[in-house]
């Protein structure tokens, strides 16, 4: 009787079943692991205060009746002067486009507004230009911790006729904020207040954003 015994076959294993044997082939249990640390906690609070804000602002001012002596107030608007333009009424100079934007940045950086920042309580203020009180709205957003990154202003109403201007409105407005201000104009096709002629609409948005050195402080 011989000895020999028969060769025994190797036996076959799946590819599942050596990667189970096999630690290192096995992939890690990722849920599991982020399950086992618990969900991440997010203080919204400290995020907040990296993040850009926005704001809206809007201004109406009705245009202005003519002196006794038949003069017309003059018109300024978006920083600019518009000789033969009928101007508005207003504690200041009542240009409703730069007061919207200095509205918006009150907003953007939880400032108020434009009454509250600069109310007719306030004589200082009095006949100030567009061109001044948008400055001055600029210095107070920067002197509270942020930087504008942009301006956005339209004008609604059937006149002044600004498209061959709105450009140098355009960099009249972002000269007195030190931050780029872009204008655009349009009409209400006679509906309302604005399309009777009887004064004009301003509807303007910011973005500001912390400045580094204070979006850290507590």
């Amino acid at each position: 009787m011989s000895d020999h015994q028969p060769e025994q076959l190797p036996h076959r294993v799946s590819r599942h079943a050596a990667a189970a044997d096999d630690p290192a082939s096995s992939p890690a249990p990722r849920s599991r692991a982020r399950h086992a640390a618990g969900p991440a906690t997010i203080e919204l609070d400290k995020i907040a205060q990296y993040l850009p804000r926005t704001g809206i602002g809007t201004d109406v001012h009705a245009f202005a009746a003519p002196d006794s002596d038949g003069s017309a107030v003059p018109m300024r608007l978006a920083c600019l002067e518009w000789p033969g333009e009928v101007g508005l009424v207003g504690h200041s100079d009542g240009d409703v486009v730069a007061h919207a934007c200095c509205d918006a940045l009150f907003s953007a950086a939880g400032l108020g507004d434009m009454g509250s920042n600069f109310g007719t309580a306030e004589p200082q203020w009095k006949g100030a230009s567009g061109a001044a009180l948008l400055g001055e709205a600029a210095r107070r957003v920067r002197e509270a911790g942020f930087e504008i990154g942009n301006i956005a202003v339209q004008l609604v109403g059937e006149r002044p006729r600004v498209a061959a201007r709105a450009a140098e409105a355009s960099q009249a407005l972002s000269e007195a904020a030190s931050a780029r201000v872009s204008f655009t104009a349009t009409t209400t096709d006679h509906l309302g207040f604005p399309g009777r002629g009887e004064g004009l609409l301003a509807i303007a948005t910011a973005l500001v954003y912390p400045t580094p050195w204070d979006a850290g402080r507590d």
